[in-house]
C-alpha cells in the first residue's frame, strides 16, 4: 500500500510542474488553478483506486480477465457508465472471463454468449456502449433495473448486485486507508 501511495505522490508532483512549465512557455493562459489542479489530482486518485479495486477482486477470483483492468476503465470511462458495472456483470455471466464460448472475448453473455468480439477490449467497449445507449439512457439507471432487461434469470439482479458490493466494500477499504495515512502524513 505504501508503494502505491508513493506512486501517487510522485504523479502529483509531476502534475503540478508541468502546469507551471506551461504557464512560463504559454503565458498566463496556461495556468491552471489551484482548484482545477486538485480537481484533476482528485479525477486521477479515484480512477487509480477504481483501477486498483478491479485488479484485486479479479486476482483475488483468479480471474483470465485480470489483466484487462485497463479495457475495464477505458470502456466505463469512454461511455460514462460505472467502472464495477462491467466487470460485476462479467463476474455472473462467465466467473470473470472463465466461462466464455471459446475465443468470443465475450464474458458479458451479451447476445446470449455467441457474440464474437476480437478483443476482451472490443467487447468491453461494445458492451459498455450497448448499456449506455440502451438500458441506462433510456431510464435503467441501475442494476435492478437493468436486469429484467437483460437477463431471463430472476436472480440476475441479486448475482451482480453481490459483485458490485464486493467492488464497493474494496473501495471503501482502499478510500479509509488513504485517508488514515493521509491523517498520518499531515
Amino acid at each position: 500500500m505504501e508503494k502505491i501511495f508513493t506512486i501517487v505522490i510522485l504523479i502529483v508532483l509531476f502534475i503540478l510542474p508541468s502546469s507551471v512549465r506551461a504557464s512560463q512557455e504559454a503565458g498566463s493562459s496556461a495556468t491552471l488553478s489551484p482548484q482545477m489542479t486538485e480537481a484533476l489530482v482528485d479525477a486521477y486518485v479515484e480512477r487509480s483506486i477504481k483501477r486498483m479495486v478491479i485488479s484485486e477482486v479479479l486476482n483475488k477470483y483468479n480471474a483470465p480477465l485480470a489483466s484487462e483492468v485497463d479495457g475495464f476503465m477505458n470502456a466505463c470511462m469512454a461511455h460514462d457508465i460505472d467502472c464495477y458495472l462491467l466487470p460485476s456483470i462479467a463476474g455472473l455471466e462467465s466467473s470473470f472471463g472463465k466461462y466464455t464460448y471459446p475465443q468470443s472475448h465475450n464474458p458479458f453473455g451479451w447476445g446470449g454468449g455467441y457474440i464474437i468480439f476480437d478483443t476482451w477490449e472490443e467487447g468491453f467497449m461494445v458492451v459498455a456502449k450497448g448499456l449506455s445507449e440502451n438500458y441506462i439512457a433510456r431510464g435503467a439507471d441501475t442494476i435492478e433495473k437493468i436486469g429484467p432487461i437483460y437477463a431471463a434469470s430472476p436472480t440476475w439482479t441479486q448475482r451482480v448486485r453481490f459483485f458490485q458490493n464486493e467492488f464497493d466494500r474494496v473501495e471503501a477499504e482502499k478510500k479509509g486507508y488513504f485517508h488514515e495515512l493521509a491523517l498520518v502524513s499531515l
